[in-house]
């Protein structure tokens, strides 16, 4: 049995599945320490969908009031238009919950909240600026992480969430399987007046598809492509750039020359793949760093987090007796597949039967099932349960501690 009482937890990666889990770990009565490369929170051009599934769990932590205190917008539908033609697709008003909607709040404002929150706990360590390098490996277990700097810190696990090019996956030699993605996108903003509404909305026309996230006085926006496609884009100039998506998406057409240079557009390189095996002793992966999602239905962040709720209901209790995590790891893994697979599938079929569609025909027409949400409205909630709640989703464990008073 591996003596863990003395050792913390150590937490790799400051992103959506780290923190949330050294929340709950915490809370539980677990000591734990997150590690986060970077100073601050504040890098663009990351998920801001809070999904009704992650809402509901901070309900079930009392603290969903605090967090919509927070400054956001709430989406309760969303929609696309194809060919010219307005469509909407999922309705969260028809779920059930106390949070019938997505909040789109920046993801720094999200994870500067439940750090704040964690920061409460007496078991809580977050350690910014601290870059993982590497592992730490005993006889027949992995005792620790090593960092930059040299510094060496045992752990009673490694959990980690260092994201998609996860360094930490491939120095425990945790096997990956590609799934293959056949767009990137290209992210830019666009500068926009308020409203009293959300308009997040997605455009497909022309063989072109463009997503704009509504962020209050600017549009966050994905100009999808095919997957090796950026160098052939920037090479036909930035004037074609704007003029392609201001065609694709009109309330984009007087506020592309807001674009300036390449500078302002950024490569997302879309992955799709998941670990065949998420653990080794000592070692357990969570999040982008077990699965990297697309970004179609803006799901990743709401994985994620799923992901941390089921390792701490599995893993919180006996790490806080002191007991050996290593012959459970694998239950992890065991609980969170299915989900991981369904939406994964969902995802590679709207990549090809409907991304992948639409970039084909310079005039599209919605697919069948988009034609049939709107004969029937009432089937606009499946695909709002499938985004928004998703396939066994996780609930905090009753009967742990609460979070700290206020």
């Amino acid at each position: 049995m591996v003596a863990c009482s003395n050792r913390p937890v150590m937490i790799v990666g400051g992103g959506p599945a780290g923190m949330m889990a050294g929340l709950l770990f915490a809370r539980m009565g677990v000591r734990t320490v997150v590690l986060e490369k970077h100073r601050d929170f504040l890098r663009d051009f990351r998920g801001d969908t809070v999904h009704p599934s992650t809402l509901d769990i901070f309900s079930e932590l009392g603290l969903l009031d605090a967090l919509l205190a927070r400054k956001h917008d709430k989406v309760e539908s969303i929609g696309a238009i194809i060919g010219g033609r307005e469509y909407r697709i999922a309705d969260f008003r028809r779920l059930p919950g106390p949070a019938r909607f997505i909040a789109m709040m920046p993801q720094w404002d999200f994870l500067d909240f439940v750090a704040g929150e964690a920061q409460q706990l007496p078991n809580f360590t977050l350690r910014m600026e601290a870059e993982a390098v590497g592992l730490v490996a005993g006889a027949t277990r992995i005792e620790g992480v090593r960092l930059a700097d040299g510094e060496i810190l045992e752990a009673a696990l490694v959990i980690a969430a260092d994201g998609r090019s996860s360094m930490l996956r491939e120095a425990g030699e945790l096997p990956r399987q590609d799934l293959g993605a056949p767009i990137d996108v290209l992210w830019f903003r666009a500068p926009k007046p308020r409203t009293p509404d959300n308009r997040t909305q997605g455009y497909i026309d022309r063989g072109e598809m463009v997503v704009t996230i509504d962020r209050g006085d600017y549009f966050q926006c994905a100009r999808v492509i095919e997957k090796g496609a950026a160098d052939r884009v920037r090479a036909a100039g930035l004037e074609r750039f704007r003029a392609e998506v201001a065609a694709t998406a009109p309330p984009l057409a007087g506020h592309v020359d807001a674009i300036s240079s390449w500078d302002d557009v950024k490569l997302l390189t879309v992955s799709l793949d998941r670990l065949t095996r998420w653990d080794r002793p000592g070692l357990l992966a969570i999040g982008d760093a077990a699965h990297a999602m697309s970004p179609v239905g803006g799901v990743g962040i709401n994985l994620a987090i799923q992901d941390a709720v089921a390792a701490a209901n599995i893993l919180a209790a006996p790490l806080a007796r002191g007991d050996d995590p290593d012959p459970l790891l694998h239950k992890v893994q065991k609980r969170r597949m299915l989900p991981v697979r369904v939406i994964q599938t969902i995802q590679r079929l709207i990549h090809h039967n409907v991304i992948g569609a639409a970039m084909r025909e310079k005039a599209p027409r919605a697919p069948v099932f988009v034609r049939l949400l709107q004969a029937v409205p009432a089937l606009q909630a499946l695909p709002a349960w499938l985004m928004g709640l998703g396939v066994r989703r996780e609930h905090v464990l009753t009967g742990s501690a609460p979070p700290a008073d206020r």
